[in-house]
């Protein structure tokens, strides 16, 4: 009798998967046109287009949020780089130029606006209700353009709500960035147990049966150098949780605040 429920619930929790997989597959088939990639160009350059990170479209299809950290660069207009996004697939990517609407520093998101027609957008799902243990998916370009234009999607779960500023372990670690950051009121992000890679930065994380957008990804945990990034990932990833970009649609008339 015992092995007879054992093989029931192995059975049971195949099912379960394979649905789970099935659920992602025709979920990334539904998002990837609206995943972009970041960039800086310049005609004088070789090459002329420089990848800084992934976002995503929302609201009218002309719009993208990325993170302020990515377009950091571009943002204060000494850079005489433009500003673009990627779009399509493949070696010979659409370029579109792009403008900086808003950024919320604090929380590191950027809202942007790109020319041409609307594209595809993905949809802001209720963060709020997003539990630890919710398995979640990002989908970005981890290496940039290294192997052409194509997107790349992992599976994550929430192992931890936790506060965005970490407390320090002693009064040496407390410089005055630290001090002016404890001013302010922390809020909470979501802790990762998924591999993500500095392209990621903008990456939607989001349901893998809806395809609800709940943050978006703008940290990885290093272990050690910068430079072991690729060779060796903390598998910890962090994201902001997607309220903050609702409240960015809204304060620059892209949401209703209904």
């Amino acid at each position: 009798m015992l092995s007879i429920l054992r093989s029931f619930l192995a059975s049971l929790l195949l099912l379960l998967s394979a649905s789970c997989q099935a659920d992602l597959i025709e979920t990334i088939g539904r998002i990837k046109p609206a995943i972009v990639g970041i960039g800086s160009f310049h005609k004088l350059r070789s090459p002329p287009v420089n990848f800084l990170g992934t976002g995503f479209v929302i609201g009218d299809g002309q719009h993208v949020i990325t993170n302020v950290h990515v377009i950091s660069d571009l943002s204060d207009g000494k850079n005489k780089d433009a500003l673009i996004i990627m779009t399509g697939k493949g070696n010979k990517p659409e370029l579109r130029n792009t403008t900086i609407v808003a950024q919320d520093k604090e929380h590191d998101l950027a809202l942007l606006r790109f020319e041409g027609t609307a594209l595809p957008v993905m949809k802001l799902g209720n963060a709020s209700k997003i539990k630890e243990g919710a398995l979640l998916a990002f989908t970005g370009f981890p290496i940039g353009m290294v192997l052409g234009f194509y997107p790349v999607t992992h599976r994550a779960t929430i192992s931890s709500i936790t506060p965005v500023i970490l407390p320090a372990q002693n009064t040496r670690q407390l410089d005055a960035t630290k001090i002016r950051q404890l001013q302010r009121s922390a809020y909470t992000v979501f802790q990762l147990d998924g591999t993500a890679y500095p392209g990621n930065s903008g990456s939607p994380l989001y349901d893998v049966d809806t395809g609800e957008v709940y943050g978006v990804v703008n940290m990885v945990f290093v272990k050690d150098k910068k430079e072991s990034i690729l060779s060796d990932p903390s598998g910890i990833s962090y994201a902001i949780p997607g309220n903050y970009i609702m409240d960015l649609l809204k304060q620059n008339g892209q949401m209703t605040s209904d």
